[in-house]
């Protein structure tokens, strides 16, 4: 806990910093005003987090329209995590030492003394001062300047004396809460960084890593903010949004370590000296899973860490490339479906990576690898327990394992252009080969209609055409089934027959042996 005395002079003397991953100053008068009510009222208003280091950051930001001074030499610095707009408020409304860059109205805070206290509305607002009639209202900033205090003072008319010194002796007492961690160790701002986002509080990981590792050539995010402007024509320019990925990919081809603590720990010679091999992993990662997989976009990849791995195998010099052979080709496919299939990432993401990053390591270089050695079991259940829902892991994996067929049009009988259809990825495209309203007036349960097994490629236009009849009903408006049935893997006599629970445990039989192939059981 603080004073806000001691705040002021902490920032006024280069104790306190802020690093240049923080983002401006955005607040608003009625917000500042609303944060001096809170403080005023004794409401609370959150903790500001610090971090407390000798190290020097390469990049800093100004306190808002205030040029920060010099930092001490040799001297731990503060530089603020979060809260920094509270902080800046703070600041702004009552320090007199600093003069802003530029104009500012939110710092004029006033004190409306003749208006009723109230819990809910505020008594502070903000204006200019000549609009400030001293008959009324009372500047915030004159609190901790004693002989401006004590000028402002002497005008007010007696009964207002005690309101004011009141509202002066709130704010000189109040304690600012500080949440603070210190350490020079990278590896310990990698952990705080981890955990004070899991509790919430967005730090920005590649924003501090660009602070690290900038220089008058090279920025960090820049040169990642470049490769998505790149890979935006062929459908993965949403991968620059992805900053923990884009850094599991750029740490675990620089250090062969994916975990929070090597993204942090990485020194920006390296980072700058291996960037190419990282771009170029990066960008073949995304290539295999396109021509191999048919991925289209970054949001058809069941889990978007199992690029990490591949930019291992596929990172190279500038002018350079990585060939492989089909035998590679296959493990590290049947390593894709079981990493999917199995969950892989969805639970223990840093130990599953490090191992992944190894392994496939030894497959680029021809030794022996275990890379597919992973506890997996599908079988016919759970395409029968599961939901289609496009949000989720086995969704996105059932709905890749069904383009690797090369499906066809039930009605027409033509190719599905599956690049159209996962680069839109909507629910418009999968369809219920039993009708939903076909289920319904069978009195099949609600929550068995939309099943895997009863999901395949149907536009909405074929869907259309089928209408909410029973398949035997819906027959006549299908093409050849010996053409596109296997293609969808549906089995006819069952979907003719009118039992829909045959049916979808007839399908799951075939979808689940389709899985196993995929993955090389």
């Amino acid at each position: 806990m603080t004073s806000i005395r001691q705040l002021i002079s902490a920032v006024t003397e280069g104790r306190v910093r802020i690093p240049a991953f923080q983002r401006g100053f955005v607040w608003d008068s009625d917000r500042v005003a609303q944060l001096m009510d809170s403080i005023y009222k004794g409401y609370p208003f959150g903790a500001l987090l610090f971090w407390r280091t000798k190290a020097e950051l390469q990049t800093e930001r100004d306190l808002g329209p205030f040029i920060l001074p010099p930092r001490p030499a040799d001297y731990p610095v503060d530089y603020v995590l979060d809260g920094q707009q509270r902080l800046t408020s703070i600041f702004g409304v009552f320090q007199t030492e600093l003069k802003p860059a530029e104009a500012t109205e939110w710092t004029n805070i006033y004190f409306d003394y003749r208006s009723d206290a109230d819990a809910q509305d505020s008594q502070f607002l903000a204006l200019a001062p000549a609009d400030a009639d001293p008959d009324r209202y009372f500047p915030l900033a004159v609190l901790f300047d004693a002989p401006a205090y004590g000028e402002a003072s002497r005008r007010l008319p007696s009964d207002v004396i005690a309101v004011i010194d009141d509202l002066h002796s709130k704010f000189k007492e109040v304690s600012i809460p500080i949440q603070s961690f210190a350490t020079d160790d990278r590896a310990g701002v990698a952990i705080v960084f981890e955990r004070v986002n899991r509790l919430g509080v967005e730090l920005d990981t590649l924003q501090l890593l660009s602070a690290w590792t900038w220089s008058d050539d090279f920025d960090l995010q820049r040169k990642f903010s470049e490769l998505s402007e790149e890979l935006e024509p062929f459908g993965f320019g949403d991968v620059g949004e992805e900053i923990t990925l884009l850094l599991r990919c750029c740490a675990a081809i620089v250090e062969g370590d994916a975990s929070p603590k090597a993204m942090i720990s990485m020194k920006g010679a390296k980072v700058r000296e291996l960037f190419p091999h990282v771009i170029n992993g990066i960008r073949g990662a995304i290539d295999f899973v396109r021509r191999e997989l048919g991925v289209q976009q970054l949001s058809n990849l069941p889990y978007a860490s199992t690029l990490v791995p591949l930019s291992v195998f596929f990172s190279a010099p500038d002018g350079r490339s990585v060939g492989y052979s089909d035998e590679q080709r296959r493990i590290i496919l049947r390593w894709f479906w079981r990493a999917c299939f199995s969950a892989r990432y969805g639970r223990s993401v840093t130990p599953s990576l490090a191992a992944d990053i190894s392994e496939i390591k030894n497959l680029r270089a021809g030794r022996k690898c275990r890379l597919t050695d992973m506890s997996v079991n599908v079988d016919d259940s759970l395409f029968l327990r599961h939901q289609f829902k496009l949000s989720t892991v086995l969704s996105r994996t059932f709905i890749l394992m069904l383009a690797q067929k090369r499906p066809r049009s039930l009605v027409s009988g033509q190719s599905i252009d599956l690049a159209a259809v996962l680069k839109s990825y909507n629910r418009n495209e999968f369809h219920h080969i039993y009708p939903q309203a076909y289920l319904r007036s069978a009195g099949i349960d609600v929550e068995r209609h939309s099943l895997l097994a009863n999901i395949c490629f149907i536009s909405s236009i074929d869907n259309k055409v089928l209408g909410g009849d029973s398949p035997a009903a819906y027959r006549v408006h299908l093409a050849s089934p010996e053409l596109t049935f296997p293609s969808a893997f549906v089995p006819e006599v069952e979907l003719f027959s009118g039992d829909y629970e045959a049916f979808v445990k007839s399908r799951a039989k075939l979808l689940a042996t389709e899985a196993s192939r995929l993955m090389g059981l």
